[in-house]
């Protein structure tokens, strides 16, 4: 087993100074697990995420899933998943070859992975990181995994330095689902390899703007190295740890289970359109292989959306695909959602509770059952991943969610609106900022937010002029980024409910005095 207590660098020292610190007993560092566990748990970030959006608002129904709920059922599953492992004469010995895989290390990274994300879930962090490269000048964006990372090692004031929660490096190392930084400033970079990770490429639409996906903001880089030196010699620098990789699986399981159950209850998730595209494609199949891709694109005829998402695997993850076990993952969802759980419509009945918890015990059982630990994984999946039925039949509940769910018109305009107040949100804040006669009297928080980050950039402008600037660049304005990254940092800090409370005052539209707690 791999014992590491390491903490976070001291106060004041530079990312390059950053070493690796004592280990001690098995005991001793369960204890300290358990401590960064207690202590993710307790902090109000934490709390926060039970007003934050998984899918739809979470205030607008009770029996939607929210950040917080979601989070509890990764970390049930992700220790499940991790005391299989380790009890496994089949893989325990594997498990520690490659680094280990403490149960503890995994529910507290799952109970951190979505401290990031802004008030309306994804919505919020694709409007956000827009926002921070185009109008705030911040090159590395936004993303909720990078923001979660900050929390816990800078922003969060509640561990005993008063930055960060002072987590050890195998906590902080298993929260790095994407353990690179955005841009390729330093070489290699995920982003360049013949078959990037997944995550690592840049986006079809937006080249040029370095990984989709990235776990760490280059304020943090020097945490992200710490964290990831105990693991040098175990595994890719790529790669994610085991804890990490389990924590991965365990979020993708609860969100192909839980999501679906959610949009049952409430009406959204309706039995005939998902019927009719599972059951088209299965009897039409080769009929569909014929076509061309431009046949396919944009038609919404049942069956063709699902041939889409056969023919999107097998570009993005060739070497896991297989169309036998893609045909029985179809197969096996039609019988146990579409004539199973869709079968009937939830009414609130003793019978249709039971259905919804009779689908999740044993959806969850059956991919818990399919983790396995493998040595040698493809670039595109992690060393703990899903045997191949498994993996198939989690892309196609994922792609029902995706079809049925997200792709609904009344959840775009939704969104839309949504979207338009964070960016107002954030417009109103840096010209408050801006403001000389009335910066002085901005939100406590803020001001705090934008002196830590204006400590933070001075000191890589010092030390590594490198990660904030280009070659030919001309001199860093450290004042902007920082107020550019506190105003990310406020903002992603915020609950649903508190981004619209605050637009509407700072807006003139609220008669209420400003007496709600804003920030953390």
């Amino acid at each position: 087993m791999r014992i590491d207590r390491t903490r976070r660098r001291d106060a004041g020292e530079s990312p390059a100074a950053s070493v690796r610190r004592g280990g001690s007993g098995q005991a001793d560092a369960a204890a300290e697990f358990r401590v960064d566990r207690d202590r993710i748990a307790a902090s109000p970030f934490f709390a926060r995420l039970g007003g934050v959006t998984q899918v739809v608002s979470a205030a607008d129904s009770g029996l939607l899933h929210n950040r917080l709920t979601h989070s509890l059922k990764v970390a049930q599953v992700a220790r499940t998943i991790a005391e299989r492992l380790t009890a496994s004469p089949e893989h325990a010995r594997l498990c520690e070859k490659l680094g280990g895989c403490d149960p503890d290390v995994a529910e507290a990274a799952a109970l951190a992975h979505d401290l990031g994300h802004p008030p309306f879930g994804h919505l919020g962090e694709q409007v956000l990181d827009r926002i921070a490269r185009h109008r705030l000048g911040l090159a590395d964006g936004f993303e909720g995994n990078a923001q979660t990372f900050r929390i816990l090692t800078t922003t969060d004031v509640r561990g005993p330095s008063g930055v960060g929660l002072d987590l050890t490096a195998a906590v902080r190392a298993a929260v790095l689902k994407y353990p690179w930084l955005r841009l390729p400033i330093h070489r290699p970079h995920p982003s360049e390899m013949e078959v990037p990770p997944r995550g690592a490429a840049e986006p079809a639409d937006a080249p040029g703007t370095g990984s989709s996906k990235f776990s760490a903001y280059v304020t943090e880089v020097g945490d992200l190295l710490q964290a990831r030196e105990p693991f040098a010699d175990k595994i890719e620098p790529w790669q994610q740890t085991l804890e990490a990789s389990v924590m991965d699986t365990a979020d993708d399981i609860a969100y192909a289970i839980h999501d679906l159950q959610d949009f049952h209850r409430i009406g959204v998730l309706q039995h005939a359109p998902v019927a009719g595209e599972l059951r088209a494609w299965a009897e039409q199949a080769h009929q569909l292989r014929e076509l061309d891709d431009a046949q396919l694109a944009g038609s919404r005829k049942p069956g063709h959306s699902l041939e889409r998402l056969r023919r999107r695997m097998h570009v993005k993850d060739k070497p896991l695909v297989d169309d036998d076990a893609f045909h029985a993952a179809v197969a096996r969802v039609r019988e146990t959602l579409v004539d199973g759980l869709l079968a009937r419509a939830f009414d609130g009945s003793i019978e249709s509770e039971q259905a919804i918890a009779a689908f999740s015990e044993q959806w969850h059982e059956r991919l818990v059952d399919g983790v396995e630990v493998v040595a040698a994984p493809s670039t595109r999946s992690g060393h703990v991943t899903l045997r191949p039925e498994q993996w198939h039949e989690v892309q196609v509940l994922k792609f029902v969610h995706k079809r049925f769910v997200l792709e609904r018109a009344d959840l775009a305009l939704h969104q839309r609106g949504q979207a338009s107040l964070l960016s107002t949100l954030v417009d109103e804040l840096r010209q408050w900022l801006l403001d000389e006669r009335e910066a002085h009297r901005i939100p406590r928080r803020l001001h705090d937010l934008v002196e830590l980050a204006e400590a933070e950039y001075a000191q890589l402008v010092r030390d590594h002029p490198d990660l904030v600037s280009g070659p030919g660049s001309g001199p860093v304005d450290v004042r902007s980024l920082a107020r550019g990254r506190s105003i990310v940092d406020f903002v992603a800090s915020l609950t649903d409910k508190q981004a619209v409370v605050l637009l509407d005052a700072l807006a003139g539209r609220s008669t209420a005095p400003w007496s709600d707690s804003f920030v953390l």
